[in-house]
């Protein structure tokens, strides 16, 4: 069976991360990237040994791509969405979808339009540790939901925004600590949690030089009757691993970078992991996630797309993150509720 073509539309360091995904999956191929810097292609083509284009048109007319990756600026990746299926390529997008709930709809709508699969990447569903979180509570061992925190206190310094002028901009990246850092996390608490009721939340920026917040927070009240908490930072120092704590009537787990530091929870054992391998956090540094993950995602996207079923996030689940943090920015403006 011949190879399904890749291409990726944008060429920042994560892009270095689905390389290492694509070279580990005998199926695929990376065909070409895109780049909007016509004078960065050729510094491109030779670090990366494969075709560069700028054209966007030209890269997406490419018959043997068969699926893109969007890892462009997220403030672009509706209008990389929507070109994409209009050139019946099937999708997998980085996080978020889109900053706003206006540019993720119109994606959704495009993509089932042109019939191709669109998918977004929370690789951080795939943790060993989070799957047995989600698994216990999904088998109703923690009883009725009581409260969901998440805690992303990470830290960026100012040459991380100076290095990437759209980060932390309200037009490319949406905001800044709860929209690009804490989405992940979110995600999490979304996912095990369920859907949102209202949020009450207050961001600031307070040290960094940014339109988005550096610091921020909100509380929640789900639909099932659980409260929770979400801070979020890149300005504080130095940085500590994100939190994930879920309290149920009959126990509670906590997780931090990933990984359940406690576990108590009546009659069910805390699971052995052994010493396996951990992709780590992204609290000081954003490359030091590991990739296995992401392959994991891609590999449930090239699944999908063969199986005719949705991937694991589609357009709809990537939505409900998104929501919840526009929701909290609403609140902090209006200083007041917000119901979804």
């Amino acid at each position: 069976m011949s190879k399904k073509g890749i291409g990726i539309i944008g060429t920042g360091s994560i892009v270095r991360t689905y390389i290492k995904c694509i070279d580990e999956i005998d199926a695929v191929e990376l065909v070409a990237l895109y780049t909007k810097s016509s004078d960065r292609v050729k510094k491109i083509e030779f670090e990366f040994g494969i075709p560069v284009y700028d054209n966007l048109e030209k890269f997406l007319a490419l018959p043997e791509i068969h699926m893109v990756c969007i890892c462009n600026e997220s403030g672009g990746h509706g209008q990389a969405i929507v070109k994409a299926a209009e050139s019946k390529k099937h999708i997998l997008c980085e996080k978020p979808l889109e900053v706003t709930l206006q540019k993720i709809d119109e994606a959704i709508i495009s993509c089932k339009q042109n019939k191709v699969k669109l998918g977004c990447v929370f690789q951080n569903r795939y943790g060993a540790h989070f799957r047995e979180v989600f698994d216990a509570i999904s088998k109703g061992k923690l009883g009725k939901l009581l409260m969901g925190n998440a805690h992303i206190n990470w830290y960026r310094n100012t040459e991380y925004y100076a290095k990437n002028p759209w980060r932390g901009t309200l037009e490319l990246d949406g905001g800044a600590a709860l929209m690009n850092q804490g989405i992940h996390t979110i995600d999490l608490l979304l996912h095990l949690f369920g859907e949102v009721k209202s949020v009450f939340g207050t961001v600031k920026t307070r040290v960094h030089n940014i339109q988005g917040e550096d610091v921020g927070s909100g509380i929640l009240e789900f639909t099932n009757g659980a409260i929770g908490n979400i801070t979020a930072g890149t300005a504080l120092y130095p940085g500590h691993p994100e939190r994930l704590e879920i309290y149920g009537e009959r126990g509670s787990i906590l997780m931090e970078g990933g990984k359940i530091v406690s576990w108590n929870v009546e009659d069910v054992p805390e699971p052995d992991f052994g010493k396996g391998n951990h992709n780590g956090s992204g609290a000081a540094d954003p490359t030091a996630i590991g990739h296995q993950n992401h392959k994991k995602v891609i590999l449930d996207m090239l699944d999908a797309i063969e199986e005719d079923r949705p991937p694991m996030v589609d357009g709809p689940e990537a939505r409900k993150s998104v929501e919840v943090i526009t929701a909290l920015y609403r609140s902090s403006t209006s200083q007041s509720i917000v119901f979804l």
